[in-house]
């Protein structure tokens, strides 16, 4: 039986990259989108006709929406099918230093960044029983830059959860993350942008998403891993060589 994967935010970015990775490799993928539809369903459809023997299907849930994210597994369950990798990719990701933090933009940060893995990392564990989760935290967990105040502490909260997920769900469910760094520019801005901000990196080059799909491949592979964080940025969480 083909294993089955549900990735938050799949329907384009990185996810996207995530998901035809993944159904390359013979999965089935549940992709989830917010606003998306358009973008999803040509993707579920694209990946059906490329491989005809997998299972493709999308599924809508806001995750600022906590009925809406705890409504999301219980509905896959219902219609029988078992996922055996929750990848929590979906984020938003907004600017603001801590003294110009409004209460609007912190709650939207933790509510999808962190509250949202924390619940369907909950509903994983109690529908499914076993398999893997991937949450994707950020390299910013490692400084106290506060450019992005709310967005930081959400991060570093979800790399919190993770270790404590990995420890109470052990040995069923193995829980690790993903850090990336300079993957992909803006949506408004070019590769020039990336090229020129990756020159404050170790590696001084974007990475692309190729790091990150090779570091989903290393923690599916890895049977005796949880609770780990694979940096996939050039080294970024290293700082500055001064």
């Amino acid at each position: 039986m083909k294993q089955t994967a549900l990735i938050t935010g799949a329907s384009k970015r990185i996810g996207r990259s995530l998901t035809e990775h993944l159904a390359e490799k013979g999965w089935n993928v549940v992709v989830h989108y917010n606003s998306s539809a358009k973008g999803a369903d040509e993707l579920v459809k694209e990946l059906s006709d490329k491989y005809p023997n997998q299972q493709f299907s999308a599924v809508q849930a806001n995750l600022a929406h906590p009925d809406e994210v705890v409504g999301l597994i219980p509905q896959l369950a219902a219609n029988n099918i078992i996922v055996d990798l929750l990848v929590n990719n979906a984020s938003v990701f907004d600017r603001g230093y801590l003294k110009s933090t409004s209460l609007e933009l912190f709650n939207l940060q933790m509510d999808v960044n962190l509250k949202a893995p924390f619940f369907l990392i909950r509903d994983f564990s109690n529908y499914f029983k076993t398999g893997n989760i991937i949450n994707f935290v950020d390299t910013r967990v490692t400084v106290n830059a506060s450019n992005f105040a709310a967005y930081s502490i959400s991060k570093k909260g979800l790399w919190e959860l993770t270790k404590m997920a990995a420890l109470e769900l052990a040995p069923d469910i193995r829980v690790n993350a993903i850090a990336p760094g300079v993957t992909l520019p803006p949506e408004d801005e070019d590769e020039n942008y990336l090229e020129k901000l990756a020159q404050g990196i170790p590696m001084k080059k974007p990475g692309g998403v190729d790091p990150i799909l090779k570091s989903l491949d290393y923690i599916l592979g890895n049977n005796h891993l949880t609770g780990q964080l694979l940096f996939a940025d050039g080294g970024e969480n290293l700082g500055k060589n001064l």
